[in-house]
């Protein structure tokens, strides 16, 4: 039986922004170089409630290092972020910075013919550094994002930001009982229920 490779037959475009390049470190063990990116950030790349704008610019500072199984990329990736908080609903922007290191293996080594679905491999002599970003970035962005740790939210009642109402903010909670009535009577006797209310309570 015809032995089955597992290396992809799509071939990486050169020209994408996160697309690397590795032929000037060749295939010597040790052989390394830095470099400075800046590029567009690609689409989806966020969590529901706060993510990178599509085309905002990501800088990347990166270490590409030869080894004997493949290119180890090394780097840090500083990104605009943009969403809402969870609590209050106003807009957020902020930056956010992250780590990430990852080896991509040739696929004509040992290694690389016998590498992990979930392992990355060089495409002749190109990376696809995007998966790598969304997993370093992407799987770190909050779930539920706050303005800031103790934003207070909406008031359940009126929806008003609570941050702005103050402290005295608060709705009456009308006796059930007294639906009925209030409804048959107007406003004459919601205020005449109100008083027998607050006369209850003292």
């Amino acid at each position: 039986m015809a032995h089955e490779s597992r290396i992809p037959l799509s071939r990486l475009d050169p020209n994408a922004p996160l697309v690397l390049d590795t032929r000037a470190l060749g295939r010597q063990p040790g052989s390394s170089r830095e470099e400075v990116l800046n590029v567009p950030a690609p689409k989806d790349f966020g969590v529901e409630m706060v993510g990178v704008p599509e085309g905002a610019a990501i800088e990347l500072d990166l270490r590409l290092e030869a080894v004997l199984e493949g290119v180890l990329i090394t780097g840090t990736a500083r990104v605009p972020l943009e969403g809402e908080c969870a609590r209050c609903l106003d807009p957020l922007a902020s930056t956010f910075e992250a780590d990430f290191q990852e080896l991509f293996v040739y696929p004509d080594t040992r290694s690389g013919g016998n590498a992990d679905d979930d392992e990355l491999r060089l495409e002749g002599d190109l990376v696809d550094l995007e998966p790598v970003l969304r997993d370093a970035v992407v799987l770190a962005l909050p779930l539920s994002p706050l303005c800031r740790d103790d934003c207070p939210g909406l008031c359940a009642e009126c929806g008003v930001r609570l941050a702005d109402a103050g402290p005295d903010h608060g709705h009456a909670v009308a006796d059930p009982r007294w639906a009925a009535l209030r409804d048959l009577t107007g406003d004459e006797g919601s205020r005449a229920i109100d008083r027998r209310e607050r006369k209850q309570e003292g």
